[in-house]
């Protein structure tokens, strides 16, 4: 069993209906795999919704960050300090939202959902997938 973590653009496409994103979140979820969505995450999506007061969207969100969310502990913190200094070092900085998702998925050992691959590129061992670019025919 794995747990996948969906990053915003991925919620943003459930949000919006889109059939192969939610085709590839129903097979997990009836594998048996765990989904969930990052607290830092949670924070980008519900603001943007409150901001747009995207109140039916704002509900179907609800529904589906009641999903398990493991706090950001100071591993977490350590670990996307560590990323901040590597991707500055290496002349590639990668924005903080991403690296604090990325760390938070590095130490609880989540695979990351996200349609923005290139942000997270040069992290070493994340694991990613983009469920945007998965065939369309995976039994619902």
């Amino acid at each position: 069993m794995v747990t996948y973590a969906l990053d915003s653009n991925i919620i943003s496409y459930l949000l919006r209906d889109n059939e192969d994103v939610k085709q590839c979140y129903r097979q997990e979820l009836q594998t048996g795999n765990d989904v969930l969505i990052p607290p830092m995450v949670r924070y980008e999506v519900k603001r943007w919704l409150l901001l747009k007061n995207a109140t039916a969207k704002m509900a179907l969100f609800e529904q589906l960050s009641e999903f398990s969310q493991p706090d950001i502990d100071k591993t977490v913190w350590d670990k996307a300090i560590s990323l901040y200094v590597a991707s500055r070092r290496n002349g590639k900085p990668i924005e903080d939202f991403d690296l604090l998702i990325a760390a938070y998925c590095l130490v609880n050992d989540f695979i990351l959902v996200t349609n923005n691959i290139r942000h997270f590129e040069g992290i070493s061992g994340l694991r990613l997938t983009n469920w945007k670019d998965q065939p369309s025919d995976l039994p619902i």
